[in-house]
């Protein structure tokens, strides 16, 4: 399969580039945004251009699958996965593979959607995508953009299939492109056009990493420089932060930035709020660290998010 045949299976890109040695690198920001990133702070410039919630998708009569990988950055033990049909039928873990090599996949007779996922919390490339029977790429709903943390970029659950974006997104069948970034706050400076890049909605998820802030001016600005950039039409959703339980001292000061994150977005015509406390249940057990929420959590929280959205229309 050619570069350009392999760019119609891929989603979750804003712009590609071919290395010399003929990978294929995916970036979710523009170039000006991650020049921003890795200009403000070591760990958002690590991130910016990690394979988050990147995926191939294709209806395939194939039985075998391979294709040729590069690890060039890796912020956690993360996994390359594939699903046929909604299934997960393979993992392969990143901690277990060589930082260069190839994969291969058997894959059962008869036509099925298939998802390949790329690992979310490290930056990957690819190339010689073989395949043997001909794919139809996957038909795509509305174009998303997705703006989060850590979480929405998928660290916790440490497989990428099973972030709460790729839950959620398995039935809500978005063409989304996630610029969620580990360690990242309400930051008006990030919100930049992106020339030939027009979402219709966008989906906001965060502030869990501010609420010791004492100033609310932050989520003010970056709601205010979010409607100048993409107009006040566009329908958007603020997620408030989740619960966390690794700041019990801090808890009620928690719960007021809280508050006052969904009053600050709520005061937008064309924002919809959701409460962040009922996506995932307030139980150690649906955590990685108390912060994170694990596969349990995660599974949680994407499936009770896609309800939400449904029940409000958005």
């Amino acid at each position: 399969m050619t570069i350009e045949e392999l760019k119609e299976l891929y989603f979750g890109a804003y712009f590609f580039e071919e290395t010399e040695d003929g990978f294929l690198r995916a970036f979710q920001y523009s170039r000006e945004q991650m020049a921003y990133f890795k200009g403000a702070f070591d760990m958002w410039g690590d991130r910016c251009d990690a394979s988050t919630a990147k995926t191939l998708e294709f209806s395939t009569g194939a039985t075998e699958i391979s294709f040729d990988y590069k690890i060039l950055w890796m912020g956690s033990p993360d996994s390359f996965e594939i699903a046929e049909n909604g299934l997960v039928t393979d993992i392969r873990y990143v901690k277990d593979l060589e930082k260069e090599g190839t994969i291969r996949w058997t894959l059962s007779a008869g036509r099925k959607d298939v998802i390949i996922y790329l690992p979310a919390d490290a930056t990957v490339i690819i190339k010689n995508f073989e395949v043997n029977a001909p794919c139809t790429p996957a038909v795509k709903g509305e174009k998303v953009l997705w703006l989060g943390d850590s979480i929405t970029q998928g660290f916790g659950p440490l497989r990428s299939a099973q972030t709460y974006v790729s839950v959620a997104n398995r039935q809500l069948n978005y063409d989304i492109l996630n610029q969620g970034i580990g360690g990242y706050v309400y930051d008006k400076k990030s919100l930049m056009s992106m020339p030939g890049y027009k979402p219709d909605k966008i989906i906001v998820a965060l502030g869990t990493n501010q609420f010791w802030s004492d100033t609310m001016k932050d989520v003010e600005e970056f709601y205010e420089t979010l409607t100048a950039v993409y107009g006040n039409e566009i329908p958007i959703l603020c997620i408030s932060p989740i619960w966390r339980g690794d700041v019990p001292d801090h808890a009620a000061k928690f719960v007021d930035f809280c508050e006052k994150v969904k009053a600050i977005a709520g005061s937008y015509r064309n924002v919809t709020v959701v409460d962040g406390f009922t996506m995932v249940p307030h139980r150690p057990e649906y955590y990685l660290d108390n912060l994170h929420p694990n596969c349990l959590g995660t599974e949680t929280y994407g499936r009770n998010l896609v309800e939400a959205i449904r029940k409000i229309g958005f």
